[in-house]
């Protein structure tokens, strides 16, 4: 599937693009009182980007650059903007 292909509320999501950029991992609480390390990437294809959440060990599994595949993810949209998100079903894979 193509970037430009997917849509808000969107499940089973499988795409393949390049990490175009990664933002420093910060730390936040979840509602069960955890704290957590995210991040988030821009991922491109040859038809657009998105950004995609990155949690705990997926943040230091890639780097700028990398080619990656996720399977499995799922659309959502925040403050306007679509995101991918990985989720606790899908899966990371880097090709680089």
């Amino acid at each position: 599937m193509k970037i430009s292909d997917v849509r808000d509320g969107m499940n089973k999501v499988s795409i393949e693009g390049k990490i175009k950029s990664i933002t420093e991992p910060r730390t936040v609480n979840t509602k069960y009182n955890k704290s957590v390390r995210v991040a988030e990437c821009i991922i491109e294809d040859d038809s657009g980007s998105i950004t995609c959440t990155l949690w705990e060990e997926q943040i230091d599994k890639v780097k700028e650059g990398d080619k990656i595949a996720i399977e499995n993810g799922y659309v959502t949209s925040f403050k306007g903007e679509k995101r991918l998100n990985i989720g606790k079903y899908g899966r990371l894979i880097v090709n680089s």
